[in-house]
């Protein structure tokens, strides 16, 4: 055993048992660690918002840093002022309802902060909604429908292609038309699941069961995965029992 004498190496060492040591019951220990943890994420986050967001995008914009002497561009108010309308007045509105949403500080105006909440809300909304049906929907709706049998590759096959990977093409477009299809007629209520439609429904059942399954077994071995560098870490770094 060769111990580190890193002082940075003991404290993520000390943080590490620190939550892990929730697997036995909750203690001070834990709290300690956790409350620290969301303290520095809390700040980390706050600081890396302002640099990359509000500090370039809000008060250069704006001006604010002009008049404080930090920049020599002419910002939104400025301009607003001069009686120049750009499309920079909408960081204006912007900075508006970012005040307004600072309102929640004070009980008796704290309604205020309902407005640029909802804006946000909204607008949100609005934007995910489309860009998730471009992703999700058309994408796998377009990965769907696909032809089991590809008349290009029987032509590559034709000027001496592989025959097994033909065959494994056809075997999965197989198997995702049948997954499905079969997936569908699982949630389609209107019809009682008897006879030939209720077989189809059952196979649509193991078709959701690995699917599920995979996903599952994924989310943790990526947990699995995490577990592994802690341990690595604190048997090989720390302690200096893995070389």
């Amino acid at each position: 055993m060769h111990l580190s004498t890193e002082f940075g190496v003991w404290v993520a060492a000390f943080l590490t048992i620190g939550i892990t040591s929730f697997l036995y019951k909750d203690n001070p220990f834990y709290k300690f660690c956790e409350a620290l943890f969301v303290g520095i994420s809390a700040g980390y986050w706050f600081v890396s918002l302002y640099f990359q967001n509000l500090l370039p995008k809000l008060f250069d914009n704006l001006g604010i840093t002009r008049m404080l002497g930090l920049s020599e561009d002419n910002g939104a108010i400025q301009n607003i002022l001069a009686g120049q309308w750009d499309e920079r007045i909408w960081y204006v509105l912007a900075g508006i309802l970012g005040l307004m949403m600072l309102m929640r500080l004070f009980p008796s105006i704290g309604w205020i902060s309902r407005w640029p909440l909802a804006v946000v809300v909204g607008s949100t909304s609005g934007l995910y909604m489309i860009t998730y049906f471009q992703s999700n929907f058309l994408s796998q709706l377009q990965k769907t429908v696909i032809p089991l049998i590809d008349l290009n590759k029987i032509s590559a096959l034709a000027a001496g292609g592989s025959l097994d990977n033909y065959f494994a093409a056809f075997l999965g477009n197989l198997v995702l038309v049948i997954g499905t299809l079969t997936g569908l007629a699982y949630f389609y209520f209107s019809k009682e699941h008897k006879g030939a439609f209720g077989f189809s429904a059952k196979i649509g059942i193991y078709f959701l069961m690995v699917t599920f399954g995979a996903s599952f077994g994924y989310t943790v071995m990526s947990r699995m995965s995490l577990l592994i560098g802690r341990l690595y870490f604190l048997f090989g770094d720390w302690l200096g029992l893995i070389r």
